[in-house]
């Protein structure tokens, strides 16, 4: 069941009416209602008058046509907001730097549809539902690679405690000997020469 309500020649520009109307497109009549309530808007009123003439009208042509129906089950399913006539008077409002701006009063018609039928999903819903079904379908094979790393870290210890257990075991105390035998005498070393060829910090030198 369907019903169309419509006000005409509503005082206010049509700009300002469709940044409320846009408010209540796609939803319940009900939450409908609760937003045009606490919206402050001059718009909201006449908008939520209007809406309410709809669900009259759809519950009036429901029981025209013996048919049953919610009316807390209905939805907006379309609203838009018409430009209006504007008034033929000519005034003039001074404005900087000796201009004139002519002012005009504007007026605007309001069109609000309202319907029983079930009330498909939002665009928006069903992307992100795309979205989770799309991601789902991507992390199963992580999901397998990952069940797998864990066996190939396994094997990879395996053969590094191998390796480990096959390299022979070096004697550090006997190392360090063996350097000391072979290491020079530095008490014994004979002084460095300068380039003249006689040794420095001799007492030959130093007279």
């Amino acid at each position: 069941m369907e019903a169309i309500a419509k006000t005409k020649y509503l005082k206010g520009s049509p700009r300002k009416a469709r940044l409320v109307i846009d408010l209540i497109r796609g939803r319940n009549v009900s939450q409908a209602l609760a937003i045009l309530k606490f919206t402050d808007k001059r718009a909201a009123q006449p908008i939520s008058k209007c809406l309410s003439s709809a669900i009259a009208n759809a519950t009036y042509q429901a029981e025209q046509n013996n048919i049953a129906i919610d009316p807390d089950g209905l939805w907006v399913r379309n609203c838009f907001v018409d430009i209006g006539p504007t008034k033929g008077r000519k005034r003039m409002r001074p404005a900087p730097q000796g201009r004139a701006y002519r002012e005009q009063r504007h007026y605007c018609h309001i069109t609000i549809q309202v319907t029983s039928e079930e009330q498909p999903k939002d665009e928006k819903a069903l992307r992100a539902e795309a979205a989770k079904a799309r991601r789902a379908t991507e992390a199963q094979p992580e999901k397998k690679a990952a069940a797998k790393k864990p066996a190939a870290k396994k094997t990879a210890k395996k053969s590094e405690n191998e390796q480990a257990a096959e390299t022979p075991v070096v004697d550090v105390s006997a190392s360090a000997e063996t350097i000391e035998a072979t290491a020079p005498d530095t008490a014994t070393a004979p002084a460095e020469t300068g380039d003249r060829g006689w040794v420095e910090g001799t007492e030959e030198n130093t007279k």
